[in-house]
């Protein structure tokens, strides 16, 4: 994780620099509406990288015992375009999106933020206690989740506190964490006090929110790319459709505050709410690490693709 937040920290200053790209994901529903499959290529210059990944989300997998979110990363030869990996896709989702929320938490939370409170006890939950707690001095983590059973259960794993309600994992935490499956607003602005940093994780389509328009309209806003952010964020589309925001509300992409181009924090008593919806480049990034890393460590399983020099 620690190696993850300091990749994808560069993999997005990089991004808003220029020298990495990619587009919007384009995103296929199932026509039985129980889950979604979405592509996402792109490029980095430093280190190289080029390739993409395929990530489904199907919510009812929780029910089954296993994570929404699945899929792989396939790399290729920047050089070629020839297959050079294919790694499974879950972990690498699970870890560079908690690592995200830590670099953009590290830039723009209150330095003596202390108190962590978790909305969601899934694999994401879990991670971002992880993750969080690298770039913060946590003393204390409050996790809630719908089912009673899941947060105790999730809470004890992490060395967390599970609570009865969302409302007592806001208040009083300096920095909170929205990964849920909801629909509607988990998270309402009576419970945000004034300096408090959100990173809002969940909500990855326009139909879907977990932030009330209230807290959106009273907070800083940061988001992963402007691009994706006006096309699948339902927490950056329902206040604009409601009027209480326009498009201008959201201050910069988290890649430009990383890289130096535009503020994060200017206030202690500022609210910052970060909007992340996960970009190609940062599977990248955390993709290449774990390509080299398995072959210093010779791990993996090797395979001969259509092409390679000597084929038998």
């Amino acid at each position: 994780m620690e190696a993850a937040i300091g990749l994808v920290e560069r993999a997005l200053a990089d991004l808003a620099s220029g020298r990495a790209s990619m587009p919007v994901r384009s995103v296929f529903v199932k026509p039985d509406r129980s889950g979604v499959v979405g592509l996402m290529p792109g490029f980095l210059e430093s280190p190289a990288a080029f390739g993409l990944k395929a990530v489904t989300v199907f919510p009812g997998n929780a029910t089954r015992g296993i994570d929404s979110h699945q899929g792989a990363v396939l790399l290729l030869e920047p050089a070629t375009g020839r297959p050079e990996a294919l790694l499974e896709g879950g972990e690498i989702t699970a870890i560079r999106t908690a690592a995200v929320s830590a670099a953009a938490t590290r830039a723009l939370a209150r330095e003596d933020a202390a108190v962590l409170g978790v909305l969601g006890s899934g694999v994401q939950g879990r991670a971002h206690v992880e993750a969080i707690r690298l770039v913060r001095r946590i003393a204390r983590v409050k996790m809630w989740s719908r089912s009673a059973a899941a947060a105790r259960k999730a809470a004890e794993s992490v060395g967390a506190e599970p609570v009865a309600t969302a409302r007592e994992a806001v208040e009083g935490a300096d920095i909170v964490v929205t990964a849920t499956a909801a629909r509607e607003p988990v998270l309402e602005r009576p419970w945000v006090a004034d300096g408090t940093h959100i990173n809002a994780v969940g909500a990855c389509i326009p139909v879907a929110r977990e932030i009330d328009s209230a807290t959106v309209a009273a907070s800083k806003l940061f988001v992963d790319s402007r691009d994706a952010a006006f096309v699948e964020s339902g927490d950056v589309l329902f206040p604009i459709r409601e009027g209480v925001v326009g498009e201008s509300h959201v201050r910069a992409e988290i890649g430009a505050v990383l890289a130096g181009l535009r503020p994060g924090r200017e206030s202690r008593s500022e609210i910052t709410l970060f909007k992340s919806l996960g970009l190609a480049v940062e599977d990248l990034a955390v993709g290449a690490y774990v390509l080299e890393r398995a072959r210093r460590e010779n791990r993996g399983s090797v395979v001969a693709f259509a092409g390679d020099p000597g084929e038998a």
